[in-house]
């Protein structure tokens, strides 16, 4: 299984970042997509993800100025960030969860993209 992310970055505090992710498309059985994020000295934490109906969840610190979204049929998720923070600096993570036809839930991480917000 692959996941690929994309779009991390170094942007001003105020500016905005789109972060991608694809996921093998051999992949079946997706059941939520969605972005972590470990900044240094902390535990990786969730900004956001969603399910395959749609509903999607947010950290509190980035409610508000952020949307995820997914491709079902790209097997991408992607997370629009505006009104980016210092504190929102941290490597992201893409995570994909699926079942299989057993019921086994399996959990699938991608390599870490960096975002830098410079004050």
């Amino acid at each position: 299984v692959q996941l690929q992310a994309s779009g991390g970055g170094l942007v001003q505090a105020g500016g905005f970042l789109r972060l991608s992710c694809a996921v093998s498309k051999t992949l079946a059985g997706i059941t939520q997509m969605g972005w972590y994020r470990q900044a240094p000295g902390n535990q990786r934490e969730l900004v956001a993800s969603v399910a395959n109906g749609g509903e999607a969840i947010y950290a509190d610190a980035v409610k508000g100025r952020s949307t995820i979204s997914r491709d079902n049929a790209e097997n991408t998720v992607y997370l629009q960030m505006n009104s980016l923070k210092p504190e929102d600096t941290a490597v992201y993570y893409c995570n994909v969860r699926r079942r299989n036809w057993l019921g086994a839930e399996s959990n699938y991480w991608g390599p870490g993209t960096q975002v830098t917000v410079s004050s």
